[in-house]
């Protein structure tokens, strides 16, 4: 008998202990800290029920890890480029036109030899700053397409014809949607 006057004795029902038993091997699951991530995911698929090969190698050839290494560097580059340039043509453009009252009456949109390649790189030549807004912006559109052209080309010299055929169609979903809706 303890101090309140009921035994010592434990008159919980087993489901009760049952849960107190799953409790306690949760919370030591819990408790014990996995030394890596690998680890980790053997004991969640322990508590989980799944499974999980902790013997597999996750790591990535060679050639695999230089062409991320590529594609992040077009990207990362390509991106860095056109911002730069649409910076210095928006600064340009500002020293030259910043003190013009804006009329907001009337839409005025690109003058039509800002609408193609060659009219951009016309209007760039001659110094335009809006022409060099515009390369800015071409040069931001292009840098995904010359990744996927990349892709393909590194997909072929591997031959990986699998790859090849869907980087291939990307890269036609891509000038479809540039040139085939015009």
């Amino acid at each position: 008998m303890d101090k309140f006057g009921s035994s010592s004795v434990s008159s919980a029902s087993p489901k009760v202990v049952e849960t107190q038993n799953f409790s306690s091997v949760h919370s030591w699951l819990e408790a014990k800290k996995p030394d890596s991530d690998v680890e980790e995911l053997a004991q969640q698929s322990a508590v989980d029920g799944c499974e999980v090969d902790a013997n597999s190698n996750g790591t990535k050839t060679l050639s695999e890890q230089r062409l991320e290494l590529l594609l992040s560097n077009i990207l990362q580059y390509g991106v860095l480029i056109a911002s730069a340039v649409v910076l210095v043509g928006g600064i340009l453009y500002l020293i030259h036109h910043g003190a013009e009252p804006v009329d907001y009456q009337f839409f005025q949109g690109e003058p039509s030899e800002l609408c193609s390649p060659t009219g951009i790189m016309t209007a760039v030549l001659s110094g335009s700053s809006r022409g060099i807004i515009q390369l800015g912006l071409l040069l931001l559109v292009a840098v995904p397409i010359i990744r996927v052209v990349v892709s393909l080309l590194v997909f072929l010299w591997q031959r990986e014809f699998t790859y090849v055929i869907i980087t291939f169609s990307v890269l036609m979903a891509l000038i479809y949607s540039l040139v085939g809706a015009h």
